[in-house]
Parts: C-alpha cells; structure tokens; sequence
C-alpha cells in the first residue's frame, strides 16, 4: 500500500454510493467507478472520478475495491468469474462488500479471496441517504482485524460509528439484527401517525414531544416527517428492503428463531410493492395505512 492516498474502485453508484463516492473524492482520494451504463456515473465523470469498461478493469487499477450493489446475484456477478474482482484484483488488494447481503456470501468471498492473496471484508452500513451525505453511516464490518485498521481511515470518511463485529460474515450478520429492528418499527412509526390523526392530535407536534423521549428511533426522527409531508423519495429502496428481510428471516429460520414482527413487516412491504411502490423510500410504508382509508 503506497504512502498516499489508496486508489479506490467503487461500484455502485446508486442513492447512497454515489454521495459515498463524492465524500472520498472531497478526502482526496483517487476514485475509479464502474456502472453498467456509462450515463449512469455522467455526474461523477465530471467531478473527477475515472470511468471503467468492466469490474475486472476496476479492480485491476485500484488498490481498494468497495462495493454497493443491490442484491447477492449483483454480488455475485461482480466478484466472481474470469472478468470478475477476484479474477482481477492484484495480490494484497483490499476488497470490502459494503451491500446488504448474505452471510454465507460473504464467507466465500474471503474464502475466495485469501486464496488469492486479497484482503476480504463484508462491511455493510445503515444511516440511508442522509447517513450516505452527511459521512455519518453506522458501519459494521466482518473480516481480519489487520485488513479492517489498513482501511479504516476509509471507513472513517464514509461513516462516524464503525466497528468490527467478528471474523467474515459478522458484518452481515449485525446488519441483519439492523434490519429486523427497524422492520418492526417502521410498522410501530406508522401506527402512530396514524392514532395521532384520528385522534385529533397534531401529528408533527407529537413528533416533537415523542422523538426524544423511550420512543426515539432513527426512522421516527428522519423518516416520519417525510411520511407527514408526503415525502416518499427513496433514501432507501422498498423492494431493497424486502430482500434484506428476506435475507435476515431465511437466517432466523436457520438458527430455530421466530421472529414474528420481521414476518409482519415484510408481508406489509410486499403488498406495497405489489400496489407499485418497490421503487419508493421504506418511509411509503405509509401509504399502506393511507390506501386503507386510516389516514
């Protein structure tokens, strides 16, 4: 690893990479991207980041690869086969998942990796759009401690809460335990919206009184006043977080959990997405309450 500044390949450039990516240009770090479609990263090209044909170039030129893609196939696709990161990358790179994905996944991709001489790390974050922004994500990473310090200085641009959970797959692990916390409150912040209204109350007062106290959560303060105003941009996908509740319940099921709030949420979502939301922010789930006449 030189002395400066690490060359970083970063694929997947969507609602929270592409703010990722602007927060290491704006360290001085030199970014290279990769985008199925080169329009797609138009807006990045002209602040200064290097466009590449294919994963394996990028991984080729780059001394840190992170990636953010959407689902575990899109992991997949990325990481493995002849033009693939691992394929590609050169011994002692540094390669971090920073998707929501599968345990499992990640374990291979280590497993794959040291094999080659590159450092693997699954380091998935929370904190959505405005997190993304503002470098202020919650980052929880799995993998060998060695390879977590060469690059937390990176972590340290990207995010403000950032831990090693545990040896690969940990960092997926916690998020999941994310993920199933916010499931159950998502439907919890809704509900209550929804009694404020029918009781006559000022909903964004209420917010005001209910946002510091035992109620407090991440989404009743960022993402209710969005559900007020009727605010459904995605600062993170609906059909992204279906798959990531999908992803924690066949986990649960694995280990003999029950977990009947995750359950719940996800049946609410998918329903949302079946009344063509998938592409809306989690806080749509809103709308849910509203189609039913409740709002």
């Amino acid at each position: 690893m030189n002395a400066g500044k690490q060359k970083i390949g970063f694929i997947g450039t969507g609602v929270m990479g592409k703010s990722m990516v602007r927060n290491l240009i704006k360290e001085g770090y030199p970014v290279y991207v990769y985008t199925r479609t080169k329009s797609k990263a138009d807006e990045l090209l002209q602040e200064g980041v290097q466009w590449c044909h294919s994963p394996g170039e990028l991984a080729h030129k780059s001394e840190v690869v992170i990636t953010m893609v959407g689902y575990p196939k899109d992991v997949e696709e990325v990481y493995f086969g002849p033009d693939g990161i691992l394929e590609q990358a050169e011994p002692g790179t540094y390669v971090i998942d920073m998707t929501t994905s599968r345990p499992s996944l990640a374990e291979n991709i280590y497993k794959k990796a040291k094999e080659k001489g590159i450092h693997a790390l699954d380091a998935p974050v929370s904190g959505g759009d405005v997190g993304a922004k503002n470098g202020t994500l919650a980052i929880m990473a799995g993998g060998d401690r060695d390879a977590f310090e060469v690059v937390k200085p990176i972590f340290e641009v990207l995010g403000s809460n950032i831990v090693l959970q545990g040896p690969a797959g940990a960092g997926q692990h916690t998020k999941m335990c994310n993920q199933i916390t916010i499931a159950s409150n998502m439907v919890g912040v809704c509900e209550a919206l929804v009694y404020a209204k029918k009781s006559g109350l000022d909903p964004e007062m209420v917010l005001k009184s209910i946002s510091t106290g035992a109620a407090g959560s991440w989404s009743l303060s960022n993402l209710a006043p969005r559900m007020l105003k009727g605010d459904f941009e995605p600062g993170f996908y609906v059909k992204h977080f279906i798959k990531d509740m999908g992803i924690a319940l066949e986990e649960a099921e694995q280990m003999g959990i029950d977990t009947p709030g995750l359950k719940l949420a996800k049946q609410l979502y998918e329903e949302l997405a079946d009344q063509g939301e998938e592409d809306s922010g989690t806080q749509a789930l809103y709308k849910w309450f509203a189609k039913r006449g409740l709002v």
